[in-house]
């Protein structure tokens, strides 16, 4: 492995390893670091079903060789393009054959320190060494981003923890658990939790829980011309989101902005309709304060209407999503998040992902102001890595020995 490299990228999740499959197409000079598919087998529960469809769950060659289908297919693993739930082990192991065949030479350290320098930058890693690299590729996922509700800061660590800090959901077997949110996560996380037996409620503060409707199929033309399928959902306004990602970037900012925030609200997956309804929910309530009481979580919360509740438990998961905030990378220097052009705490990225610090750029959630929604699903790595990867081919200076 050279102890140097013209591109580095940091992350080895979907958006990382297509990224380097692309660049490893083209025989162009990368290293790419981290544990590979860390956050899907760290920080996703243990029988969990992806909301995304089949050919949606995919990680990005450039031919399109080895997709998701591919993978259960070698393996006789039951799959649909549609209409079939994936797993979320299913989608960890086809992530691991994936970073075998395409991202083989990939280091797994962590990077700790990340500093510019006059010619580029400087990487420290993990096991001690240092590297410098012309480009870096920040492909960190949904990792330091998660958002926990400042109501809950007076709890402590043994009493609250969020959504993602969950993969083995047995040892709150008998245990009361309260989990707060009303999306995807917390409506599967708290059927998952009363499936393995625990004494589980769902508070949230939206006044009715929503999910999906299973696509019926196979779809009419009228369906199919109303509503055109696309990675993250039927519909026109999706399809423009996941294929005219270059047209959303030249929009005016606040347009970016409220289009992001007015795009796919809360709801959970179709294939917990049965399941959720044996979930105890209180609807309609907004957490307003916590405190702990010796070995206990007391909750507040109010409605609307005023109606206040307080509520004791063991534990509580706040399952209330994830926040972009780049200054929440540990591995960013003091240097490099000051001289960074932000808006919404995310760096504002030219059309080729490249942040205001020449070199470094963004892929993933916190690209999302600047690409659209897409790039917060797994699908938006196709995009990326393509579009990233034509950009580092022509710049680059090193091809591979």
């Amino acid at each position: 492995m050279p102890n140097s490299s013209d591109i580095a990228i940091i992350g080895a999740g979907p958006y990382g390893l297509s990224i380097a499959a692309h660049l490893r197409a083209r025989d162009i000079e990368h290293r790419i670091i981290g544990e590979p598919m860390q956050f899907w087998l760290g920080h996703m529960p243990k029988r969990m079903l992806l909301k995304s469809d089949g050919f949606a769950s995919a990680l990005y060659d450039p031919g399109g060789d080895f997709t998701l289908r591919h993978y259960c297919e070698e393996r006789n693993i039951e799959y649909a393009d549609l209409g079939t739930p994936v797993r979320v082990e299913d989608f960890c192991a086809y992530g691991l054959a994936f970073q075998q065949r395409f991202a083989p030479d990939l280091d797994n350290k962590r990077l700790t320190s990340l500093e510019r320098t006059e010619t580029g930058f400087t990487l420290h890693l993990s096991d001690g060494e240092s590297f410098p690299a012309q480009r870096v590729v920040i492909a960190t996922g949904l990792s330091h981003f998660e958002h926990v509700p400042s109501q809950l800061a007076a709890l402590p660590k043994a009493l609250l923890s969020h959504s993602s800090a969950h993969v083995d959901l047995d040892r709150f077997k008998g245990r009361d658990v309260t989990v707060i949110g009303g999306g995807a996560s917390a409506t599967e996380l708290a059927t998952l939790l009363h499936e393995a037996g625990s004494n589980v409620s769902l508070i949230a503060r939206q006044p009715s829980i929503v999910l999906h409707s299973r696509m019926q199929l196979p779809r009419t033309l009228a369906q199919t011309i109303r509503r055109p399928i696309s990675p993250i959902g039927p519909g026109w306004k999706s399809r423009f989101f996941t294929d005219l990602q270059l047209i959303f970037h030249h929009l005016p900012k606040p347009v970016q902005n409220r289009l992001v925030k007015g795009f796919l609200g809360p709801a959970g997956g179709w294939f917990l309709r049965g399941r959720f309804d044996q979930v105890p929910l209180l609807a309609g309530y907004q957490i307003k304060g916590a405190e702990a009481s010796s070995d206990r979580a007391i909750l507040w919360f109010r409605s609307a209407n005023g109606d206040a509740r307080r509520i004791e438990t063991e534990h509580v998961i706040a399952a209330t999503g994830y926040r972009a905030d780049i200054r929440r990378l540990p591995f960013l220097s003091a240097g490099i998040t000051s001289q960074l052009k932000l808006f919404n705490n995310v760096p504002e990225l030219s059309s080729h992902f490249e942040s205001s610090v020449p070199g470094l750029l963004f892929v993933g959630l916190a690209a999302v102001d600047s690409f659209g929604p897409v790039l917060r699903f797994a699908c938006g790595a196709k995009f990326a890595a393509s579009r990233l990867s034509n950009y580092l081919t022509r710049t680059s200076r090193l091809t591979k020995r």
